[in-house]
């Protein structure tokens, strides 16, 4: 009776030999960068993001569900919503624990706005500790909110900066001010070690290396007095002309869908020719039936929901998987 069992099990065994293997998922490209949206910025290709307000409960598992996201980066939106740093780090730990993302990267690149504006140098000397804390929470970039001064955008690259860093000093910037200690919990995120997250931890492109990509919303009438100079500064790598606040700021009412105030057009025509001027990334809104024109006309990164961005980078014959 044993003897038919073994025969038995070898038929068994032979049989599944045979059998071709299970068909599993290919396993996600090598990612040549840890910020997605600057990997994809580098080749020419636009960008799209998904904003999102602060969780205030359950921000890890905000992060594992936002892990699989359709966008390029998450805009994580802290001007309005709770400045919660411990929410902040759970959020990008749910990230990296459900990772990696379908590009191969470990997280999708997330930048956040500040609640504190660039009105001047002083309220960024004052406010700099924002910055540290936020970049030391593992994210990818930082937006600054109404960018009125061209020192305070100065102050506002400093603090994203570690000392060691050496590109465009003498050229508008000083001495970085990121210190040691705040690349312990990023570099984790990150998925390098410590000493590598120091090195790579620098705006881009004024280091070509670098994986932060710092933002201006130059969004009311006093920051579009400076815009040819803002977006000059080294390290800034995007502008945007914020429509909500620049509605408000010349007293008037946007209406969705309507052609655009002529003193609004004016506007983002300027923050856009200043853009292309600094060689930096304009953002601007899209939806499914304009983000084609939009692209055509320059836009490199915008907003719009999943239906314009898939329509985009159809247009732009995206390779990239998302």
């Amino acid at each position: 009776m044993k003897r038919f069992a073994v025969v038995g099990f070898v038929i068994a065994a032979v049989w599944l030999v045979g059998l071709p293997p299970l068909e599993s998922s290919p396993p996600p490209p090598a990612a040549k960068r840890i910020n997605r949206a600057i990997e994809l910025l580098e080749k020419g290709q636009p960008i799209y993001y998904q904003q999102i307000s602060a969780p205030t409960s359950d921000a890890y598992e905000t992060g594992k569900k936002m892990a699989g996201t359709w966008a390029d980066y998450i805009s994580y939106e802290m001007e309005h919503g709770a400045f919660n740093i411990a929410n902040l780090r759970e959020f990008m730990r749910g990230l990296a624990d459900a990772g990696p993302t379908k590009s191969g990267h470990q997280t999708p690149a997330v930048i956040c706005t500040l609640p504190v504006g660039g009105l001047d140098e002083f309220t960024m000397k004052a406010n700099y500790w924002m910055v540290e804390q936020v970049l030391s929470s593992g994210v990818h970039g930082i937006l600054l909110c109404h960018a009125r001064s061209v020192d305070a955008v100065r102050y506002f690259v400093r603090a994203a900066r570690y000392p060691t860093q050496k590109a465009g000093l003498g050229q508008g910037l000083d001495e970085g001010l990121r210190g040691a200690g705040s690349q312990s919990f990023a570099s984790k995120i990150w998925g390098i070690s410590s000493a590598e997250y120091t090195e790579r931890a620098d705006p881009w492109p004024l280091n070509p290396n670098g994986e932060i990509l710092l933002g201006l919303k130059i969004e009311d009438r006093h920051a579009l007095q400076n815009t040819e100079l803002t977006t000059k500064v080294p390290g800034i790598g995007f502008a945007e002309w914020g429509p909500g606040d620049m509605h408000v700021s010349h007293g008037l009412t946007r209406r969705r869908g309507q052609p655009l105030h002529p003193l609004m057009a004016q506007a983002r025509d300027r923050v856009f020719n200043a853009c292309k001027a600094a060689k930096i990334s304009f953002l601007n809104g899209v939806s499914p039936d304009n983000v084609t024109q939009l692209l055509d006309e320059g836009v490199m990164i915008s907003s719009g929901g999943q239906e314009a961005a898939e329509v985009g980078r159809r247009h732009t014959k995206r390779e990239m998987p998302w």
